[in-house]
């Protein structure tokens, strides 16, 4: 580990000191939380500056635990006596509560005592004019094409921040996170008064790999002017190739079935799915938390339990689960260190990927998806139905826009329906995917 700053060896004193207050006020142990953190954010629209918005922020939680009863206060005040009253706070939730056998800190064998650093800290030392420039040619690249007619506004984001985290287990760990962010939205029209909107971002936690202005924005106005011209479709079964970043909701559905809470609530589709084939036979999927510099990355989950890289789903084969320690013991099994959500999965296969063209000659007639809309899945049984728009595709080529339509299944068959994989994945967030094909699934139109 590298030698830590000032700041962060004040927030481990603050951490130790609740520590000892707790046990102080006979808590049989305790868990702290701390995090603080700056930023800067700059939104222009149509050529003005709109708002120039700071923050420093710092929070602290506090868990308590009398046996197996637990409490929980949180503070943001980091003064000693506030600390000390957060302390208390915890203290009496927790002798007031009833026993959960579940309850406890993490196993401490699987604590991050020792854990890597992960390249994770790039301030970006940027002010609001530099920010408000950028913002600036980011819209102005957008609004280069004549068919845009409106904007929703670029904007410049960073964020700069540090995590501390302790236990009455002995175990203290810290690291300090940064993000950059470059967004815009507008909105072209056609001849005949029609509109769409589209939008493109860029972020990373080291701001010298967030995509340059121009490009964020001329990619945003080439979305919005593709979808002119957009119209509904006749009812219809047929292939959908879900485009890289809508493609990453279908593994957060799957994150959500395959997480703690909706097991042992027997509220998952894959429920009683352990080793069993779940995708297609060459889809792989693989949790890697710990890359470095990855966009989310962490050395230790929000309990301090140690992350690891490994395979969740291996030849479309279910092997995992995504567990923090309460939800392992109500299921009999260890924490998978997922408390806080999934870090870095990536779905991959053992199949070659393939460029978009190749993937629009695979789809052949088809629905090409760029976006989706409404809430319309179904955890318990899997079925899926959501509104859509996006692209008709015949003979491997893009006939129209189409929107209007909504597209309906079942995640089990959609999962194991992917027939190709695209290349280029979208790694702007915790799920990472390329484009998905899957065969078959209702679309209904007009």
């Amino acid at each position: 580990m590298a030698a830590e700053s000032a700041p962060a060896q004040d927030l481990r004193a603050c951490v130790q000191q609740a520590l000892d207050q707790a046990r102080q006020q006979g808590a049989t142990a305790a868990a702290i939380s701390l995090e603080r953190g700056e930023g800067l954010t700059v939104a222009v629209r149509l050529g003005e500056l709109e708002t120039v918005e700071r923050e420093q922020d710092q929070g602290l939680s506090i868990t308590a635990y009398f046996g197996q009863r637990r409490g929980t206060a949180s503070s943001t005040d980091l003064r000693e006596d506030s600390v000390a009253r957060t302390v208390e706070a915890a203290c009496q939730i927790a002798r007031s509560t009833e026993e959960d056998p579940c309850h406890g800190l993490p196993d401490e064998e699987r604590l991050a005592f020792e854990y890597p650093e992960l390249d994770l800290h790039h301030p970006w030392d940027i002010d609001s004019d530099e920010a408000t420039r950028l913002a600036l040619e980011c819209e102005d690249a957008a609004r280069t094409d004549s068919r845009i007619v409106n904007s929703e506004g670029a904007e410049v984001r960073r964020y700069d921040g540090i995590r501390v985290l302790g236990n009455s287990l002995g175990f203290t760990g810290a690291y300090r996170r940064s993000s950059s962010d470059l967004s815009c939205c507008v909105v072209a029209a056609d001849g005949n008064g029609a509109q769409e909107r589209d939008y493109w971002h860029s972020t990373h936690c080291n701001w010298r790999k967030v995509q340059d202005p121009e490009t964020v924005g001329r990619i945003a106005a080439e979305r919005t002017v593709r979808r002119l011209g957009a119209r509904p479709l006749a009812s219809c079964i047929a292939p959908v190739l879900f485009e890289a970043p809508v493609a990453r909701s279908l593994l957060g559905h799957f994150v959500g079935a395959a997480s703690g809470r909706a097991l042992y609530h027997e509220a998952s589709f894959l429920l009683g799915r352990k080793d069993e084939q779940v995708w297609a036979e060459d889809i792989r999927l693989i949790e890697r938390p710990r890359e470095v510099g990855g966009v989310a990355s962490a050395p230790f989950d929000a309990e301090g339990v140690e992350t690891q890289e490994r395979v969740v789903v291996d030849g479309g084969i279910l092997r995992g689960w995504f567990l923090g320690s309460y939800s392992a013991r109500r299921l009999g099994l260890a924490s998978t260190g997922n408390a806080g959500g999934v870090r870095n999965l990536s779905l991959e296969t053992q199949a070659p990927t393939l460029s978009w063209e190749e993937l629009l000659q695979r789809l052949g007639r088809g629905l090409v998806v760029t976006e989706l809309m409404g809430q319309g899945v179904n955890q318990v049984t899997g079925d899926y139905s959501r509104g859509a728009a996006g692209f008709w595709v015949e003979d491997g080529a893009v006939v129209h826009p189409v929107h209007e339509i909504t597209i309906a299944g079942s995640l089990p068959d959609m999962y194991r329906g992917i027939v190709a994989v695209g290349a280029e994945q979208d790694r702007r967030g915790s799920l990472q995917t390329g484009a998905l094909l899957v065969d078959r699934m209702q679309i209904a139109g007009v």
